[in-house]
């Protein structure tokens, strides 16, 4: 092979990952020297003004993405640098890339399926390079940093899309509409004898027929080819308690994170996370292993996948009901047989406690529980449609970001609807990831008439769009836009009272209004504490009356159209 064509990884001591510059440049060069095997092309701009690119290799030379589709060919998309501290996928793409172009043999063993890569997804990051940022990792050198260039985790940021960058990323997915996806990491947590260590899209969360097939056929065979490639793999290593001892857990990947986003597509989506304590190379060559792994898989039996992801999309237009939320069932777990070190407690020199570490020289391989059953625990009712009004344009570009079809009320209308009134919302205490995060909510379902305003938006469930639209939209799910604050100026009242006058106001309206009467007595009984404080009666009596009420208020202002 040309020396000109070894990737900077390659070139060095087996310890160093490629920066941005000289990525993207060795792509370009690539795509000039082999241009019916791959395109390689600017898709769009990061948050920092950084361009962010895609790859295409096509086995026949054809690249468009439109007369792909039409004729309904395979897409294996290859996600890198998310994390630009976590980079083995990496490098380890551009030799997967350059191998597609010079071995024939390989080329050719794609056959209709098509694999779209980015090369480096979180490229603001890509530029923050030192050594010191990953406190737990064996190399490279020097990496790359989590955060974007707004201090964000691009892994966090898939449904909410406060960056740039995720919206090329959902406008890229949506466009391309992978079958299956691979989004390469490096994790830290507990310490054990794999390298290679496996997030996949939980497959009671995908559903259906196609995530039975996840959990029964492809992930047993894609372990099985792991360890005949001399990288036993385990599930991703999420300790119920503080050691694998205790048993792990799947990793409920929720729509924030990448996999959980493809879910919402019906795309089977794999997260394999090295092991940090491993040396790089090795990190490197069971990355390139499991892509490959899963590439191999997904051609040989992307006609199934492709039937299934059909048979999803159809359901979803039909269906009476809708998952939203998902729980681990504690008390029956399944086994994996482990092959961990001892985990053993001493103590600290530093302070005053005891202090965990795992002992190499005591190794050890047993059955150990696997909690990996998440059964339903919240449903809805499936409406007809729901409605988004258009001063909602948050909500609206990031549907239409991801090819949700909607409709355009034509004039101003009176519309009967079921709607969410927020009873309560519990949020984190701090920031995160830029937002105050509603970790609880509380609703009311409840029937009334809505004033639509000639702009606004239907959105149909009868569409294969119809997942996406349903975990945003609905508040109770995992990560709706309600739960990521879209919508938080409706828990606002916006009208108070001075107390000296809506006194005599107050003792009016529980004359006139039987039902609010009969709540302050309610009230009373339950917080006898409060009725000396004038505050706590006052607002009590204003925030349930029906003269003074704002009926936006707490009122969540996505409406459902029932069937």
């Amino acid at each position: 092979m040309s020396t000109e064509l070894l990737t900077p990884y390659e070139k060095g001591n087996l310890n160093q990952t490629t920066t941005w510059s000289e990525c993207i440049a060795w792509y370009e060069d690539l795509a000039r020297r082999f241009p019916d095997v791959l395109r390689f092309e600017k898709v769009g701009v990061s948050d920092a003004g950084v361009p962010i690119h895609a790859g295409v290799v096509s086995g026949d030379g054809v690249f468009d993405v439109e007369a792909i589709k039409r004729a309904g060919r395979p897409v294996f998309f290859n996600n890198n640098g998310i994390h630009p501290g976590e980079p083995e996928g990496v490098d380890g793409c551009m030799a997967l890339v350059r191998d597609f172009c010079l071995q024939p043999e390989r080329l050719a063993a794609l056959g209709r399926t098509v694999f779209l890569f980015v090369p480096l997804y979180n490229v603001d990051g890509a530029f923050n390079r030192a050594d010191t940022s990953r406190v737990n990792q064996d190399g490279p050198e020097l990496f790359g940093f989590r955060g974007n260039s707004r201090h964000l985790d691009l892994n966090r940021d898939f449904v909410k899309c406060d960056t740039l960058t995720a919206q090329v990323f959902n406008r890229l997915f949506t466009t391309w509409d992978p079958d299956v996806m691979v989004d390469t990491h490096t994790s830290n947590g507990a310490d054990y004898s794999y390298t290679m260590t496996l997030i996949h899209t939980q497959p009671d969360k995908l559903g259906g027929g196609l995530g039975e097939f996840l959990r029964s056929e492809m992930l047993p065979a894609m372990y099985a080819d792991m360890e005949r490639r001399g990288w036993p793999t385990c599930p991703y290593v999420n300790p119920v308690q503080d050691s694998p001892d205790h048993g792990i857990a799947d990793f409920l990947e929720t729509a924030r994170f990448s996999t959980g986003y493809a879910a919402l597509h019906h795309t089977i989506g794999f997260m394999p996370e090295t092991h940090m304590l491993k040396p790089f190379k090795d990190r490197y060559e069971s990355m390139r292993a499991l892509v490959e792994t899963a590439l191999e898989f997904t051609v040989a039996n992307a006609g199934r996948i492709q039937a299934l992801r059909r048979a999803a999309r159809e359901e979803g237009r039909t269906r009476g009901e809708w998952p939203v939320r998902w729980k681990m069932d504690a008390d029956n777990p399944s086994s994996f047989r482990f092959k961990g070190y001892e985990a053993k407690y001493k103590k600290s020199v530093i302070g005053d406690y005891t202090r965990l570490y795992y002992d190499r020289s005591s190794p050890w391989e047993r059955d150990i529980a696997w909690y990996n059953r998440f059964p339903v625990d919240v449903s809805v009712p499936a409406p007809q449609a729901y409605v988004v009004p258009q001063q909602w344009r948050e909500a609206i570009e990031r549907l239409q970001l991801n090819g949700v079809q909607m409709e355009r009320v034509e004039s101003d209308r009176v519309q009967r609807v079921a709607y969410y009134h927020v009873l309560s919302v519990l949020s984190r205490p701090s920031a995160y990831e830029g937002h105050l995060f509603h970790d609880e909510v509380k609703l009311d379902r409840r029937i009334g008439q809505v004033q639509l305003r000639a702009g606004d938006y239907i959105v149909p469930l009868d569409q294969d769009r119809a997942r996406y639209a349903v975990e945003t939209l609905e508040p109770l799910a995992h990560d709706s836009f309600f739960r990521w604050g879209f919508f938080n100026s409706v828990l606002e009242k916006k009208e108070h009272y001075s107390d000296y006058v809506f006194e005599d106001t107050a003792e009016a309206l529980l004359r006139e209004e039987p039902q609010l009467a009969a709540k302050f007595a309610e009230w009373k009984a339950e917080n006898p504490g409060l009725i000396t404080s004038q505050e706590a009666v006052l607002d009590f009596i204003y925030a349930n009356c029906e003269r003074y009420r704002e009926p936006e208020w707490n009122r969540y202002p996505v409406f459902m159209i029932e069937r």
